[in-house]
């Protein structure tokens, strides 16, 4: 029997629009992590379980009487889970926010960004990211047809022990990338990679330019309760004529140390919520009950608890995650690594400058060559940094690395005792 070649259909192929978004940081190193069995400092998620009452609220959701806690429930929020997340956030922002209107929950932070992006941004429109950025706002603005512009936080100092806050943006810098067709500004507080935690100055600079040209801030906020020392988190939507032109986005999962629920939400006023509203409506729909009758239920918990820090999560997560910050920091420094220690959020980056490793031969940033080589023989895995952010500013993070500290402490320590031998081993 004779075989046809047959051709492939010019018409048989994915869209144009996502033409360049296909790798994935989280895809690859997450394989490769799990490929040579290494000590995983790289996605951040919690290696423990999250409170026990959240659990609770979980197996009481599943197991309960009510039909429909096993049924479709509101598109953009169950009514028990918006109405709470309504009551958290009205003091924190200054506004008094209807559940239904102001609030769309969405198949985690993820999600709530792409119906905001999806939902609010054109075709044409521009879009000025601040970096680093987490990597996902950069594929999402060009999916939407828009064009991105980057601003990055630079260093003011490298040499000793350095501080996230020692990241700046140059005010002048940040506006020539705004133009009349600026449609959004990204922010992410704190800062994912770095721990940055933006004063109410720098945020005010923000909101000025914001202001002035008449753009929409995506502020995403995920970290918002996971802040040291004497840091203090501002929502920029609470400054003077942001609330009108800001999304604020949150997550349950990082919130509650439950990443696997995947559910997460925007916050912001009617006109720029509905939009989002009916991108969800028209996409996932919505979000699975029970996750959400859980988070509602361990939320309602916690803000009965705000007048008892050290029993209420949201604050007790910090006071339990700075330790462990502490702590690595401390072992990267035993072993010759400068880390830049942060603010907030629980990621650290590392200045791994001057570390000699052999060469793969690729064009890779040097971030990505190193954590490479790191997780196949040393078998600790981290995530480069240079992939938050856009080529022209990559230099800015390739002589780092990003590691996780939401982990145990033996967890912590045992990167330690891997990063000692290496070093034991090289001064032989």
């Amino acid at each position: 029997m004779q075989h046809v070649k047959r051709t492939m259909s010019s018409k048989l192929t994915g869209s144009n629009r996502i033409k360049g978004t296909e790798k994935n940081i989280w895809v690859e190193f997450g394989k490769l992590a799990v490929e040579n069995q290494a000590l995983n400092l790289g996605q951040g998620f919690p290696d423990f379980k999250p409170p026990q009452h959240v659990i609770e609220e979980m197996a009481a959701a599943v197991a309960s009487d009510n039909h429909l806690m096993h049924q479709y429930t509101r598109s953009s929020g169950h009514p028990r889970l918006v109405s709470a997340l309504s009551k958290l956030y009205s003091p924190l922002i200054g506004q008094k926010l209807d559940p239904n209107t102001n609030v769309s929950v969405s198949v985690g932070a993820y999600g709530a960004l792409f119906c905001a992006v999806q939902g609010l941004i054109n075709p044409g429109d521009e879009a000025v990211i601040i970096e680093p950025y987490f990597d996902c706002y950069e594929p999402m603005v060009k999916v939407a047809g828009a064009i991105p512009y980057y601003c990055p936080l630079r260093p003011t100092k490298t040499e000793g022990v350095t501080s996230s806050g020692d990241w700046k943006l140059d005010p002048k810098e940040l506006e020539s990338k705004f133009s009349e067709k600026t449609k959004a500004v990204f922010i992410n507080n704190p800062n994912n990679p770095l721990g940055k935690v933006f004063t109410r100055e720098e945020l005010q600079m923000v909101a000025d330019l914001c202001i002035k040209y008449d753009a929409i801030c995506l502020s995403d906020e995920v970290y918002e309760w996971m802040v040291y020392d004497d840091n203090k988190h501002i929502k920029i939507a609470s400054l003077p004529g942001m609330w009108e032109r800001t999304v604020t986005i949150g997550s349950a999962g990082k919130t509650l140390s439950a990443t696997g629920w995947k559910l997460g939400w925007g916050v912001g006023p009617e006109h720029l919520v509905a939009p989002m509203q009916v991108l969800h409506q028209n996409c996932t729909y919505n979000c699975p009950t029970p996750v959400q009758e859980a988070v509602a239920g361990a939320l309602e918990h916690e803000m009965n608890l705000m007048d008892k820090p050290d029993q209420c999560y949201f604050f007790s997560l910090a006071k339990e995650l700075q330790p462990k910050r502490d702590m690595l920091a401390r072992l990267c420094r035993e072993v010759g690594l400068s880390p830049v220690v942060p603010q907030g959020g629980y990621f650290m980056m590392v200045n791994t400058a001057g570390l000699n490793f052999p060469d793969d031969g690729t064009s890779d940033p040097r971030d990505f060559k190193f954590v490479k080589w790191m997780t196949k023989e040393l078998k600790l895995a981290a995530i480069p940094p240079s992939a938050f952010y856009h080529k022209e500013h990559k230099q800015l993070g390739e002589n780092y690395v990003r590691f996780c500290f939401i982990k145990k402490d033996e967890t912590i320590a045992a990167a330690g005792d891997i990063l000692k031998k290496w070093f034991s081993s090289t001064k032989k």
